[in-house]
């Protein structure tokens, strides 16, 4: 099969319909490529079991496709009626299970086609929406995910909630065939005018925004498209915004033209021209980012082959106005709020720590029961936060003992370690048709080899980031983390050390090809190096960053 044009797709899709209406109601399980392509612009990707794979080709059956659904919610918000929805959603149509994602939105896996339309009808019915959460378009856009009172946090969250609105698709498709319960096809073709943001190709590849309160990088801004950094006054007053462009960790293995990049700081601009800027840098990278290599076209690249300068030019060409100067601000750092914590408005959160952003009932953890019951009882809202755990927030003091009895009922006392808390992983197998290797799946194995082997050398402190991905397209931005581990190929996997715990400097490759069980014991002298040579207050990422990669294996 030839390679799939996916521009030409685009611009033959009437506004993102293509065949989906008609395939939608045939008997097949699965969709074309040329429709697949368009489904994800719909939250919508077509996935088979790989486990089931090797079974299928030996009886000659079809494979066992299924679809994953992933929502959209700007700054990880997830109204009470939402989740309630979801959860039920998970339980009739898909694997019983909920996912957070890296980015703050829920996904559904094992949804089979004939469930397709009523699903995402009740996931809209329910205020939610599958618009955008993938494709060439404008991602889920982050925000803090704890629901402080004060200025920045709230102007974080208002900027993410601004920003999605903006870049949100204006094709009337998603709602003629997943709201209305009618199967409108218009073969009109979508004039440019109808988008005016993306036009009928809309962007040459996805797009990522984040947007971070000062000095809290819980978002990992760097590694976004586009950062966005309210800069607030100390009498509470919105100065303005700080902009970055140019990040993104996705790269091809053997690929030396592919790699990950940490984001430029680009500009500032006054409160009432943020949205006219993001417009600005987003067309400038629909009309000037590559459409002939898909591996070439995010905006990294753009700025890269042409330069900031360029990039700074042609945006305020755009956007009509002069940037100004980037503003100083003050250091990262990626806090932790466990357990019980004040929002500064006479509320509390609670962070519910969840592993690989699973949620799911297990033998003594009851994560998935205790957060219907949470829910359906206080009628709190959630939060889906970028570490994949959710925050329950806005508790009324009164509701407190009660959220208390049903976490402990189920199991969910905050108790996790540190090693658990910041580690992220994607899914991985069986499900992505992109991974090499385990993820999500070995990730409980893999803490627990590199817990022991810390504490064998003496360590019981500073414990490291560790982030897993079955492939390099690093959905959880490996490359940030002090550990980071990349699959390469079956139980094959590129370890990565050298990040730091604030989130701002990329890791380097240490080792290719390790096998998940043989990590720890690669590392273990590391962990020893670094329990007699570190210095007071450095981090594990910071020694490896400090020390060759020569020296430490001699």
């Amino acid at each position: 099969m030839s390679k799939l044009d996916v521009e030409s797709v685009k611009r033959a899709s009437a506004g993102l319909r293509g065949t989906i209406p008609s395939e939608l109601v045939s008997e097949r399980p699965d969709f074309s490529v040329e429709a697949q392509a368009l489904l994800k612009f719909h939250g919508v990707y077509q996935q088979d079991d790989r486990d089931a794979r090797k079974s299928a080709r030996e009886t000659g059956a079809d494979k066992d496709y299924s679809f994953m659904l992933r929502t959209k919610n700007p700054g990880g918000f997830l109204p009470a009626d939402f989740y309630l929805a979801m959860d039920a959603l998970a339980d009739t149509v898909a694997n019983g299970t909920i996912r957070v994602t890296t980015r703050g939105a829920l996904q559904l896996h094992g949804v089979r086609k004939e469930n397709l339309h009523a699903t995402i009808a009740e996931i809209d019915a329910h205020l939610g929406s599958t618009l955008g959460a993938c494709g060439d378009i404008n991602r889920n856009v982050m925000a803090p995910p704890e629901p402080f009172a004060d200025a920045a946090y709230a102007s974080a969250r208002d900027a993410a909630r601004s920003i999605a609105e903006l870049l949100t698709p204006r094709a009337t498709a998603y709602y003629e065939i997943w709201q209305d319960g009618e199967l409108v096809h218009d073969s009109r073709p979508l004039r440019p005018e109808d988008e005016p943001i993306y036009g009928a190709a809309f962007l040459p590849r996805k797009f990522k925004i984040a947007v971070a309160a000062a000095g809290d990088n819980s978002v990992d801004i760097f590694t976004n498209d586009l950062g966005v950094v309210p800069i607030v006054a100390a009498d509470g007053t919105l100065e303005g915004y700080n902009l970055l462009v140019g990040g993104g960790l996705g790269m091809t293995h053997g690929k030396h033209a592919t790699f990950p990049r940490l984001a430029d700081e680009f500009a500032f601009v006054p409160p009432h021209r943020l949205l006219d800027a993001v417009r600005a840098i987003v067309v400038v990278q629909r009309d000037h980012g590559d459409r002939t290599n898909r591996k070439h076209a995010r905006l990294k690249y753009l700025i890269v082959d042409r330069g900031l300068a360029w990039f700074r030019h042609a945006v305020e060409a755009e956007a009509g106005f002069t940037l100004d100067a980037w503003r100083p601000l003050p250091p990262w750092r990626v806090p932790e709020f466990p357990g019980w914590q004040e929002q500064g408005d006479g509320r509390f959160f609670y962070t519910v720590r969840i592993l690989s952003g699973r949620i799911r009932d297990d033998a003594g953890r009851a994560t998935k029961r205790a957060l219907r019951e949470i829910v359906a009882t206080t009628g709190c809202d959630l939060v889906a936060t970028p570490n994949q755990n959710i925050l329950i927030v806005d508790i009324d003091p009164r509701d407190r003992p009660t959220i208390e009895t049903i976490l402990a009922k189920h199991g969910l006392e905050y108790d996790a370690s540190p090693f658990e808390r910041r580690a992220l992983a994607c899914p991985a197998l069986p499900t992505c048709g992109l991974a090499l290797a385990e993820s999500e799946r070995v990730l409980p194995r893999l803490l627990a080899s590199l817990r022991d082997a810390w504490h064998a050398a003496g360590l019981s402190d500073n414990e490291p980031t560790v982030r897993i991905t079955g492939c390099p397209n690093s959905c959880a931005r490996p490359t940030l983390a002090e550990i980071g581990v990349i699959g390469t190929s079956a139980d094959r996997y590129h370890l990565y050390l050298g990040g730091n715990p604030q989130s701002t400097r990329l890791n380097a490759r240490y080792r290719e090809n390790v096998r998940l069980d043989e990590i720890a014991s690669v590392l273990a002298p590391l962990f020893c190096a670094y329990a007699q040579q570190r210095t007071a207050t450095e981090s594990f990422g910071d020694f490896c960053a400090r020390t060759t990669s020569e020296r430490l294996a001699s």
